[in-house]
């Protein structure tokens, strides 16, 4: 899977927004991202919870905790929720998360119980967005533009075969299993990246999968190498019939 939802039941929400106060010693503003870990009880257990917030007091950490108390699914990863923007996770508990100073550990209750949270990091919330082909077209003219930005073509081997655009490294998505662990170390998530596949789709899942990473600055092609051939055929020497729908 390749969306945040297999770590909480509490992300993967965008339709739950929430104007909610931000820290006021943030530097970020509304633009702001922050790497958060928590740790779920049940409704009834506000014993344990008092529990668990002395022992915290007392120099424990939340994450060990998480491991052994929590059940969310992400106590498989001590409670870590990874990097979280707002609009992706319920009300009550990203207005507390989005309120809470760093590595403070707060409490809030939500209709899947009581949690612990800590906000252990912040920063500016990363760029996704559409690019038109006309545009990147323009920008493939500048010879240092394939240097320096990232490409990444995310469609099989054999509809590379048949037609592609230079400088992109093909990570097909269907072997998303061998590439995925490893691509912090293949890129560099503070540098421009472009995702390319056919239509457009399978880039956009990529791409949001990007942001996940830490990834700042990502760029999906819209309409895939379709439109590209379509916009720009004069680049182009390959078999109209590819892009034929």
């Amino acid at each position: 899977s390749l969306s945040l939802t297999q770590f909480s039941p509490m992300l993967g929400h965008p339709h739950l927004r929430l104007s909610a106060s931000f820290n006021s010693e943030s530097s970020y503003g509304d633009n702001r991202e922050i790497l958060v870990q928590h740790l779920l009880l049940k409704e009834d257990d506000e014993k344990l919870l008092l529990e668990l917030q002395q022992r915290i007091a007392g120099g424990e950490d939340l994450s060990d905790l998480a491991v052994e108390y929590s059940i969310c699914p992400s106590k498989q990863e001590g409670g870590m929720l990874g990097w979280v923007r707002k609009g992706q996770m319920v009300p009550e508990f990203e207005e507390a998360a989005f309120c809470a100073p760093l590595n403070k550990v707060v409490k809030c209750k939500t209709n899947f119980g009581w949690h612990l949270l800590q906000v252990l990091s912040e920063r500016e919330e990363s760029l996704l967005k559409d690019i038109q082909p006309e545009e990147f077209h323009a920008k493939m003219q500048d010879p240092s533009f394939i240097e320096e930005a990232q490409l990444i073509d995310v469609r099989e081997p054999e509809e590379v075969s048949q037609a592609s655009l230079p400088g992109f490294q093909v990570l097909p998505l269907r072997q998303f299993g061998s590439w995925g662990p490893e691509i912090t170390s293949k890129f560099d998530p503070t540098k421009d990246t472009y995702v390319l596949c056919h239509h457009g789709m399978r880039s956009l899942q990529v791409a949001k999968w990007l942001q996940t990473q830490g990834f700042r600055k990502i760029f999906n092609i819209s309409g895939g190498i379709h439109a590209y051939a379509t916009k720009a055929p004069y680049f182009w020497v390959c078999p109209p019939w590819y892009y034929r729908v």
